[in-house]
């Protein structure tokens, strides 16, 4: 039986680093990770993955291509002042503080602090916990946090959001607040393993079924929502990449 009590698998089943991807050739995938990812890994970052891959949830974390792009995002846009919603083991966020300059910082959300302690140890190895600030709970509660206090408004660079896709759509009113004019919201898993594309009678997980309506959902808006800019790219689960613009 599948997690949760479903009889049917979920969509992610047998999904780790070395295969999240939707290219329909495994062996293009592998040249890519082969060719240009994983020969520029950080050592910290690579550990940090195999370890998670181990996990029962492993497929949860990002790619090892996505956490690449996160990386250069973050260095084109010059970013310092980043948030985090969803941490998971703490793989993407480990790229992300990588990527901040010395005096940056992320404020890393997640509901879980035993999986982000998975990963506490490879970041504080990678000397980067000094921009790390983790907080327990839910993100919709932090985020609020947040925005109760009006220096923090328009005053994040970047955020990256990989956490329960239901509450996305909510995820983007806040982040629209707290992201500055020109800067970057990207959100994962927006394609839900080729999902969003299938007949609405498919057989699907009710896990699956709910998120991937979820999903199609938040991309419908995000492409009819003005004060953004959307690129979206077939990249591991889909990634979704948005500039503020109002």
């Amino acid at each position: 039986m599948a997690a949760g009590g479903d009889t049917m698998a979920q969509v992610h089943t047998g999904i780790d680093s070395s295969n999240k991807t939707l290219l329909k050739s495994e062996a293009l995938y592998k040249y890519v990770l082969d060719t240009s990812v994983l020969p520029h890994e950080p050592e910290c970052m690579r550990e940090l993955r195999l370890v998670t891959d181990k996990h029962e949830w492993g497929f949860m974390q990002s790619s090892p291509d996505e956490a690449q792009l996160l990386r250069m995002l973050i260095k084109l846009t010059g970013a310092r002042n980043t948030l985090e919603v969803g941490v998971f083991t703490g793989y993407s966020l480990l790229a992300t503080a990588l990527a901040l300059p010395d005096d940056g910082r992320v404020i890393a959300v997640d509901v879980d602090r035993e999986y982000y302690e998975i990963g506490r140890p490879f970041i504080e190895k990678a000397g980067v916990a000094h921009k790390v600030d983790f907080r327990e709970g839910p993100a919709l509660d932090h985020l609020d946090a947040l925005l109760a206090d009006d220096r923090n408004l328009g005053a994040f660079d970047f955020a990256f959001v990989d956490a329960d896709k239901p509450n996305y759509v909510r995820y983007h009113e806040q982040l629209l607040r707290l992201v500055r004019v020109g800067g970057t919201i990207v959100y994962d898993n927006t394609l839900w393993a080729g999902t969003v594309a299938l007949p609405p009678d498919t057989p699907l997980s009710d896990l699956d079924r709910r998120f991937s309506a979820a999903i199609r959902d938040l991309n419908a808006r995000l492409s009819a929502d003005e004060r953004v800019e959307v690129c979206q790219l077939a990249i591991a689960d889909g990634v979704t990449i948005c500039r503020r613009l109002v």
